[in-house]
């Protein structure tokens, strides 16, 4: 039975994490929303602010903490940002600890890790460089100091997690509410509005005494809401993949359904104040979720960053249901988790995602590099057709930050590029002149290299709806006019592999 120990199960766990670690970060698709992020972090690193100089629609606090990082181009962004992932992973592992009796702990670290550590698709999603992997770290380390009773730190931490993605300002407000409610004598819930109020103004303080900057900040939030009427069937769509990317959940709490243990065993008492905290943090998640979800567009990963605390609430009970488990039982629990992670891991659809570029009739496409060292090679490509530059024409952020070159302004949010300085409570106006800015842009562009895959122009902004192919057709016309002659074809680049085509202004 020494090969079945628990400690044997930590190890398969830690080497499936490390082979988890290596797909999600080198072989991961690449995302549009990792060049946006981290070209705004560069801004942020040369002194501009989001929302007065650049057009920006999350919170403030990531483009802060990743312009101090070194941070040089995506391949180093992932490997920041796993760092975060894999931060938040063990402060989640210390706030389930705080909820079970010291008997019950290690295998709640190990529940909890190989729900979150050896998820392939939590992970992916939280190595890329996007709100989630940070946003997951600042909530769980809010209720980790909430498990202490440091309502000040906890309060502070939620701020700050709001104002990496906004929605998570909820979690601030339920656990207010709670404490207010349930320890009004003890005066928790004064020092916890006293940090939230603190944080709230560090995050967004100056944001909103600058006219300026409250003036982009509030334009990113009509942004978002204005995205069109919600889509029930979308949002189904989104709720199903969100499913079976967390799949080893599920299956994690079907066996603590299963299992006939209760939720104590003789001599082991919850730790005190673990079922309000359990409360706190189950309301958080449902009051969180369900408002991403209904967003006009809703995506399943909208919700990676909480799904920590899913996973917290779901290891503790299963550990606490089958801690009466014996002999077997207790090797079953340990292992449960790890090969359930494991399996859903190896079989997830985005290994052949990442790894193939489709089917022809019988035989699958198989890809001979990553999507990350295909985007390297690029720009280096570029690089030497254009050395010295300073500049590139494009809507592939994640194409100029691997160069290490900026983008007219204007184009700093990619596909989703919004002129800042122009307003209008007419929607359909507020369109017409971003279009017109756009087209302006394209015709007096500094650049001598112009890159666009397939996402170029593909969107209606601010609506956000799909650009008919005729307005479409005249970008790329107006693109050619002054961009006439073709460089460089990148067939199957980016996401979702559409061609990358660059051309040199005419002249060069």
């Amino acid at each position: 039975m020494m090969i079945l120990s628990g400690r044997t199960a930590v190890a398969l766990a830690a080497v499936v994490a490390v082979c988890v670690a290596y797909l999600a970060v080198w072989w991961g698709g690449l995302n549009q929303d990792e060049g946006w992020y981290l070209y705004a972090s560069r801004l942020v690193a040369e002194g501009k602010l989001p929302y007065r100089d650049f057009f920006f629609t999350q919170g403030p606090v990531l483009p802060f903490v990743y312009s101090v990082l070194p941070v040089h181009g995506l391949l180093s962004g992932r490997l920041a940002t796993y760092g975060f992932s894999i931060a938040a992973t063990a402060v989640s592992i210390a706030f389930a600890r705080s909820l079970v009796p010291v008997g019950r702990r290690r295998a709640v670290s190990l529940a909890v890790f190989s729900m979150l550590a050896c998820n392939l698709y939590h992970v992916y999603f939280t190595s890329i460089p996007k709100t989630y992997a940070l946003g997951a770290l600042l909530v769980m380390s809010g209720f980790l100091f909430l498990s202490r009773g440091w309502n000040f730190l906890s309060a502070m931490s939620f701020a700050f997690a709001s104002g990496t993605r906004i929605s998570l300002v909820l979690i601030l407000g339920v656990a207010g509410v709670w404490l207010l409610a349930t320890r009004f004598r003890s005066l928790d819930w004064l020092w916890f509005g006293i940090g939230g109020v603190i944080g709230l103004f560090l995050v967004y303080g100056a944001f909103s005494l600058d006219p300026a900057s409250l003036r982009g900040l509030l334009a990113a939030q009509a942004y978002h809401a204005g995205r069109g009427d919600a889509d029930p069937f979308f949002a189904l769509g989104a709720v199903s993949r969100l499913v079976r990317g967390y799949l080893p959940l599920g299956a994690l709490l079907f066996a603590a359904f299963a299992v006939g243990g209760g939720d104590s065993s003789a001599g082991e008492k919850p730790p005190r104040c673990a079922s309000r905290l359990m409360w706190i943090a189950g309301t958080s998640f449902a009051c969180v979720f369900l408002l991403q979800m209904s967003a006009p567009y809703p995506y399943d990963d909208y919700e990676v960053p909480i799904m920590p605390i899913l996973a917290v609430l779901i290891s503790v009970w299963f550990v606490n249901r089958a801690s009466s488990l014996a002999g077997g039982g207790r090797i079953a629990r340990a292992w449960l988790p790890v090969l359930v992670s494991g399996m859903c891991a190896f079989s997830s659809p985005l290994v052949q995602d990442w790894m193939t570029d489709g089917i022809d009739r019988f035989w699958a496409l198989r890809k001979e590099r990553p999507e990350l060292a295909v985007l390297r090679d690029t720009a280096r490509r570029l690089e030497k057709l254009d050395p010295g530059g300073t500049m590139l024409l494009t809507q592939d952020l994640y194409l100029a930050v691997e160069m290490g070159r900026k983008v007219p302004e204007g184009l700093e949010m990619g596909p989703f590029s919004y002129f800042p300085g122009i307003s209008s409570a007419d929607a359909e106006a507020l369109h017409v002149m971003n279009s017109e800015r756009l087209e302006k842009l394209l015709e007096s562009s500094p650049c001598r290299l112009a890159a666009f895959s397939g996402y170029g122009f593909a969107i209606e902004v601010p609506r956000g709806s799909r650009t008919p192919e005729g307005d479409r057709n005249r970008f790329i016309d107006v693109l050619r006019r002054s961009y006439g002659r073709k460089v460089l074809e990148v067939p199957g680049f980016g996401q979702n592999h559409t061609l990358l085509q660059c051309f040199m202004r005419n002249g060069e």
